[in-house]
């Protein structure tokens, strides 16, 4: 998002075991972020060295000179989250007649002119592997992702039900794809430390953290281990709780964006009201969640931003229900109060969601054209 200079996605190093992975930037047209010790006035002293010289002797004296350094306050940050975004042309073919840009060209830019837009990926973006024997296999060819990026998209989450559609191999590669592409990938790794490493951003004087989990894998293999590739698991509190608290260590503000829930639900079931209060305790502070393929509700618990189910976004218009969407909006104010509110938006072809209203919290959207009507909707 053009606001920020996206500074680096790390592992945990010795916090989980992971190296860090990669230096991220953000379009070329972003203001560069500064990184700061945390203090509103700091001052230095470095030595200043004079010298008189007399003969067979020296005497040297050091003199102090002061400098300061002023920490700009944090400001106020606006990040998105969107459901599942799946560019498979096989999928949505509209996608492969009109471009991959086609899918954005509702959104009027807004993910351009936040602090962080973070997306569910479900599908595999990498161009190798063999599909898996399943109803539903998606891939997003790896030409898609200049368009994802351009979009404005920083973070896209792959542990869901399907970044493993064509192996581990793929899988892996799926993740250095996205890196390659200037997306920050969270939620698979090689190993379980990688799978759970965060994303880490410097904006607006925050340092935010981006961790991602899946809780719908269609078997246990699919979940990370120490020595194999796989996805963070979503099912597993504990698991999720330490990443968390990882991240939290090291971060002001921890988004999480978790694969979870049952399709067609709309609203959380008790095990996912759990999870979100132990991840809550354990200092997120914003939660996108998805796979339901329906809206869900959203609102502020205890002072975190939870949204139980974003539904479809870049999806095919299947039904009118399934077509109803939107992005998530949570503000962070300096004063570390958060408020979350929806942008309501419609699949109004297929893999082409329009904006429709607009939100309650943070900024104003750009002037746009008519509202589209049901009337209007003419799946291609």
């Amino acid at each position: 998002s053009s606001l920020f200079r996206l500074v680096v996605v790390v592992g945990l190093g010795s916090v989980v075991g992971a190296a860090s992975y990669a230096v991220w930037s953000s379009a070329a047209t972003s203001p560069t972020t500064t990184i700061l010790a945390e203090a509103e006035t700091t001052t230095t002293i470095e030595p200043t060295t004079t010298s008189t010289s007399q003969p067979k002797s020296t005497t040297t004296s050091t003199i102090p000179r002061p400098t300061t350094t002023t920490i700009p306050p944090k400001e106020t940050l606006v990040i998105h989250g969107t459901g599942d975004v799946t560019p498979d042309p096989n999928y949505i073919p509209a996608l492969a007649r009109n471009g991959w840009d086609y899918a954005w060209t509702g959104l009027e830019g807004i993910f351009l002119h936040d602090d962080l837009t973070v997306i569910n990926l479900e599908c595999v973006p990498s161009d190798i592997g063999t599909p898996l024997v399943k109803d539903f296999v998606f891939r997003c060819p790896t030409e898609a992702l200049p368009s994802v990026r351009n979009a404005g998209v920083d973070v896209a989450n792959l542990a869901n039900n399907h970044s493993g559609d064509y192996g581990k191999e793929a899988l892996v590669d799926g993740r250095s794809q996205l890196i390659l592409h200037g997306i920050a990938p969270v939620g698979v790794g090689e190993n379980y430390d990688e799978a759970g490493a965060p994303a880490i951003f410097e904006i607006g004087g925050w340092t935010v953290a981006v961790v991602g989990f899946g809780g719908v894998a269609p078997d246990p293999g699919w979940y990370a281990t120490e020595p194999s590739a796989g996805m963070r698991s979503g099912d597993h509190p504990s698991s999720m709780v330490s990443a968390v608290e990882a991240a939290d260590a090291i971060a002001d503000i921890v988004v999480v964006t978790v694969h979870w829930g049952f399709e067609l639900d709309t609203t959380p079931r008790p095990d996912d009201r759990e999870r979100a209060m132990a991840m809550i305790e354990a200092g997120a502070d914003v939660i996108f969640g998805h796979h339901q393929h329906r809206l869900g509700p959203y609102g502020v618990i205890d002072g975190a931003a939870v949204f139980w189910g974003l539904g479809n976004f870049v999806w095919p218009h299947n039904s009118i229900p399934s077509a109803t969407t939107g992005i998530a909006r949570a503000v962070i104010h300096p004063d570390g109060s958060i408020e979350a509110c929806f942008i309501p938006a419609f699949i109004v072809t297929h893999g082409h969601p329009v904006l429709t209203g607009e939100p309650e919290c943070g900024p104003p959207l750009s002037p746009r054209g008519p509202i589209p009507r049901e009337s209007d909707v003419f799946p291609t």
